[in-house]
């Protein structure tokens, strides 16, 4: 039985870093052995089919191979679609009355104690606000990302420490469930 997952790649074809074609991408995936593999976009998201192994693995043994044929370390998340799925249909916030690029999530490698956000005063970020899922983050962010002062303080260092973080717009959330189903 194959599954279908997306592996999400953190911080790859950004600002002129990290450069890592989607179509060398592709080939190191199917070199990897996995199959009916595709990518979404430039910044690091890619549809494949495995017979084996289970999402942590792959993530691990996808980011090794990155690292080791590009030589340089990126973060991995491997998710499949029921997880997609079930992260979408709990979003708190009212996604179809929002425009795409005022939702975004933040996938984690592993849950998350709310304690971790204990610090951030959400009352002096309104408008903006966040919520906690299973290994994610939602964000809701009137004025986009790019000028969200609370997306900013929930990516700092000690916020994320020891967790892979990857964040990804509403539109590229849906697409992701789209593709993987």
């Amino acid at each position: 039985m194959t599954t279908t997952y997306v592996a999400l790649l953190r911080g790859i074809n950004v600002g002129g870093n990290k450069k890592l074609p989607m179509a060398d991408l592709r080939t190191l995936l199917t070199g990897l052995g996995h199959d009916d593999v595709r990518t979404h976009l430039q910044s690091g998201q890619a549809v494949f089919t495995a017979s084996q192994g289970e999402a942590d693995g792959l993530a691990g043994e996808l980011s090794a191979a990155i690292e080791q044929r590009f030589g340089f370390p990126v973060g991995v998340i491997v998710r499949d679609h029921a997880y997609l799925t079930a992260v979408a249909d709990a979003c708190p916030f009212p996604a179809d009355a929002l425009e795409p690029k005022q939702l975004h999530v933040t996938y984690f490698s592993a849950p998350v104690d709310p304690e971790r956000f204990a610090g951030i005063d959400t009352a002096a970020r309104l408008p903006e606000e966040f919520r906690l899922g299973d290994r994610c983050l939602y964000l809701y962010a009137p004025d986009g990302l790019g000028s969200s002062k609370l997306g900013e303080e929930l990516a700092r260092p000690r916020l994320t420490k020891g967790l892979i973080a990857t964040t990804r717009n509403w539109n590229t959330v849906r697409k992701l469930v789209e593709l993987t189903g």
